[in-house]
């Protein structure tokens, strides 16, 4: 039964045409072209059946012509003295079609056509032997089928326009839950390449620093280019386990058992990253004010990455004999970040937005990582020389 339902769904056409022949057939057999004293003539009684039939086989293609075909059928039927026959269903099956699929002006027309069917018919054929009150409830009688269809088609098609409506719903908030996901992947992919840019940075400024050191004593200080080649190494390893830890993320495929990632860097690995900036030849001045305490994720890595992004780039471009001093303080409602220099490279061309050398992307990281905590951040040349970076990141309540 389900695949001949599938069928019927699949070729409306076919049965309608199945109907109209099926309609057409019981017109002939009840008799309704056999000749009748003061009736029309069978020729014409069976063509105004086969138009009717054909309201049934194209009422899905072009329900509105069939409309208008129906209605000139029946008012020829009052005109040639045709009495009723079974192919005046189609008057019903037509107004239902109209209902849910035609325009409203059709349907408003169906409407009106099927209630003044039954009327006219009671004029033009009334029962002889039934009083005006009997006629008065046979016509009220054969005018409820013509309201029922038409208000079962206006039902569908209120229905279907509702279930168009919610599966419209449907996809606009898929496309919308599609959008949101590609934001989140961008920015997840902003947020990876600024933590890439502060490892890359940071770590291979070392790297090179000791290098060239190590290069230079290589011959009259051996123990100096050993210590400077060890540094080398470990910061070549600080820089691949977190490079490990961020390019794990953008994994398409199943997490590798035994990868280990290493956690997000905190202010207590400040003294870390000072030591290390100190073992490459910049001395660095670090105070912490205030009274230590936990702070919010976000925050200490916010801290962490300011830091390390101002002596990056005092360590490339401050130029030689430069000094740094970094000031860590605790305040009750935020933690307050200063990182000034002493060098006298070209500041206007290193440090700020759109620079010669890197295309500005530190300080514009250290801007969207300030934003995004709700903090500030003041950046630009001291007065006589060198830079200074202060910034204030509030914490906020935990809900």
């Amino acid at each position: 039964m389900q695949r001949v339902y599938d069928f019927l769904r699949r070729h409306p056409a076919w049965v309608d045409g199945f109907w109209a022949v099926f309609l057409f057939g019981i017109s002939m057999l009840s008799g309704a072209v056999q000749d009748t004293p003061g009736a029309a003539s069978p020729a014409v009684i069976t063509v105004l059946t086969l138009l009717l039939c054909l309201v049934i086989a194209l009422r899905r293609r072009m329900p509105e012509r069939m409309l208008v075909l129906a209605a000139g059928v029946g008012l020829a039927q009052l005109a040639l003295d045709v009495e009723p026959v079974p192919a005046d269903f189609a008057l019903l099956v037509i107004v239902y079609t109209v209902a849910v699929s035609g325009p409203r002006w059709a349907s408003r027309f169906a409407l009106i056509g099927g209630l003044c069917a039954s009327p006219l018919a009671q004029l033009r054929w009334p029962e002889k032997e039934s009083s005006t009150a009997g006629n008065l409830a046979l016509v009220v009688f054969l005018a409820v089928p013509f309201a029922l269809a038409w208000v079962l088609g206006d039902s569908l098609r209120t229905r279907r326009a509702y279930f168009a409506q919610l599966e419209e719903r449907a996809a606009r908030l898929e496309r919308e839950r599609e959008a949101q996901a590609k934001v989140a992947v961008a920015a997840e992919r902003a947020r990876i390449a600024r933590e890439l840019h502060d490892v890359v940075a940071h770590n291979v400024s070392v790297m090179v620093v000791q290098a060239d050191g190590a290069a230079y004593v290589l011959d009259t200080a051996p123990e100096q280019a050993k210590k400077a080649l060890e540094t080398i190494s470990g910061t070549g390893r600080q820089a691949l386990a977190e490079m490990r830890r961020l390019l794990g993320v953008l994994r398409t495929g199943e997490h590798q058992e035994g990868c280990e990632y290493v956690p997000q860097p905190d202010v207590e690995q400040l003294d870390e990253l000072i030591e290390q900036c100190r073992t490459s030849g910049l001395p660095v001045d670090y105070k912490i004010e205030g009274t230590p305490r936990p702070l919010p994720s976000g925050v200490e890595l916010t801290a962490y990455r300011i830091v390390q992004e101002a002596l990056t780039n005092t360590r490339k471009h401050g130029g030689p004999n430069t000094g740094a001093s970094v000031r860590l303080v605790y305040f009750d409602d935020g933690l307050g970040l200063l990182v000034e220099d002493d060098g006298k490279g070209a500041p206007h061309e290193h440090y700020e937005e759109g620079g010669a050398d890197g295309q500005g992307h530190g300080l514009i990281g250290m801007r969207e990582r300030v934003g995004m905590v709700g903090g500030t951040l003041d950046a630009g040349p001291r007065p006589g020389g060198g830079f200074r970076i202060s910034a204030l990141l509030p914490l906020k309540p935990a809900h």
